[in-house]
């Protein structure tokens, strides 16, 4: 109770890609330090909080995971709805994963707010050795798209934080910088400056 007075703004950030990319142990990873060594795939879509703090703001982030369900592609658009945020993950060590990187990002802009933070995930970089993306390659992708890029290991806790601290810090610039004037991500901003006094009488959020 009286959570609300405890942040001032929550961010919805969906994690997406193909099944068994580690998509769940990043979730687990930056939400409660855990790692998962049963990979079973879960089925349903879950989610998690962690609040965090950015500056002088306290951002409470809300991050989804299609747990599964990419495998019958049941994800609709009510799973996308309200993201302000996005891992699109790959698995460095299955060429494939990453092949399916531009499927995924036509499917998230199709339902997803247009002014989005996207950020390309190779995830697995514990298994160096079995490699089969370059860095360079998702990287160049990455730029060329205007994605945020970065290498990661949820189970060794290597980027997990900086992945998401960045998509985070990405999505605070875009809502603090006014740029987007309407629309979703405008929606998660709470009242929350004193500034905004005035607008406490008002709902938080616009019908979309």
């Amino acid at each position: 109770m009286g959570s609300d007075e405890a942040y001032n703004f929550v961010f919805k950030v969906v994690l997406i890609g193909e099944s068994g990319v580690g998509k769940s142990n990043l979730l687990s990873r930056f939400t409660k330090n855990e790692f998962n060594h049963d990979s079973r795939t879960t089925i349903g879509v879950e989610f998690s909080t962690r609040t965090v703090q950015l500056n002088s703001f306290t951002i409470k982030a809300q991050i989804w995971d299609t747990a599964g369900l990419e495998r019958y592609r049941a994800i609709t658009s009510a799973y996308y709805r309200g993201a302000v945020g996005a891992l699109l993950v790959y698995d460095i060590t299955k060429h494939l994963t990453y092949e399916s990187v531009e499927r995924w990002l036509k499917e998230l802009y199709d339902h997803a707010d247009p002014h989005i933070v996207v950020m390309l995930v190779g995830n697995k970089t514990d298994l160096e050795s079995e490699r089969s993306v370059p860095t360079e390659e998702a990287k160049d992708f990455a730029e060329k798209k205007g994605l945020l890029f970065l290498e990661t290991s949820a189970l060794q806790s290597t980027n997990v934080e900086a992945a998401f601290n960045k998509v985070l810090e990405e999505i605070h610039k875009k809502v603090n910088s006014k740029e987007v004037v309407r629309g979703s991500i405008n929606a998660v901003t709470l009242n929350s400056s004193r500034a905004e006094n005035e607008e406490n009488k008002k709902p938080c959020c616009k019908n979309i």
